[in-house]
This record gives structure tokens, C-alpha cells and sequence, in this order.
């Protein structure tokens, strides 16, 4: 049983950090809190993904002429990295527009608690 969470130990972090991320959007009340809290649950698919792709003993696609072309099982696949690095590099963009959105509601409202919010905004 100990092998079996050891063997897979990022498949776990990744659930912890899963967790952590709902609970911040879920049960925070300040927004920069949900935020964070956002940011860490996107970081935790990333993670998932990327550790699905890899493969142990693999190699990167370029041709080598030690690895003959039938044994195409020893490449590691690119794109789904590829693809979380553009996940990533979305992640951070998003984050940096709803921080400035977080910012312009502060200076407007002069609060971030969501509760606070909604009474001025009633």
C-alpha cells in the first residue's frame, strides 16, 4: 500500500493542490483570496498533464540514428507539453488582467470582500 502512494506521488500532490485550489475559490470571501485560489487549480491541471505525458527511458523526437524508426515508443510525444506551456503562458496573462480588474474594483469600491461587494452594489 506505502509503494502504491509513493510510486504515485505526483498524481497525490496533484490532487492535494486540486483540493487547495477548490477550497480557496469555494470558501474564501476576499477575491484576491478566490484568485489565488484559481491560479493554484490551474497550476494543478498543468502539473497533472505534464506527468501524464512523460515516460521513463524516453527520449526527445529528434532523429537519432541509434533508435531505429520502428521503435517509435521510445520518443516522448511533444505536444502535450507543448500545450501546457501555452496553458501556462495563458494562466499568467489571465491572472495579470483579473489582478487589474481586482485593482480597479478596489479603487472604485474600496473592498475586495465579496459580501461587502454585493451589499454596495445593491
Amino acid at each position: 500500500m506505502l509503494d502504491f502512494f509513493l510510486g504515485h506521488y505526483a498524481y497525490w500532490f496533484t490532487i492535494i493542490l486540486l483540493c487547495i485550489g477548490v477550497y480557496g475559490i469555494l470558501f474564501k470571501k476576499n477575491l484576491i483570496k478566490k484568485t489565488i485560489g484559481l491560479a493554484i487549480l490551474q497550476i494543478s491541471v498543468v502539473l497533472y498533464f505534464v506527468s501524464i505525458a512523460s515516460k521513463w527511458d524516453a527520449t526527445v523526437p529528434v532523429l537519432d540514428p541509434n533508435i531505429p524508426v520502428d521503435q517509435v515508443a521510445n520518443y516522448l510525444n511533444p505536444l502535450p507539453h507543448t500545450l501546457m506551456l501555452t496553458a501556462i503562458v495563458v494562466g499568467v496573462a489571465t491572472l495579470g488582467v483579473a489582478f487589474t480588474l481586482l485593482l480597479a474594483i478596489y479603487n472604485r469600491y474600496e473592498t475586495l470582500d465579496e459580501e461587502e461587494l454585493i451589499e454596495k452594489l445593491q
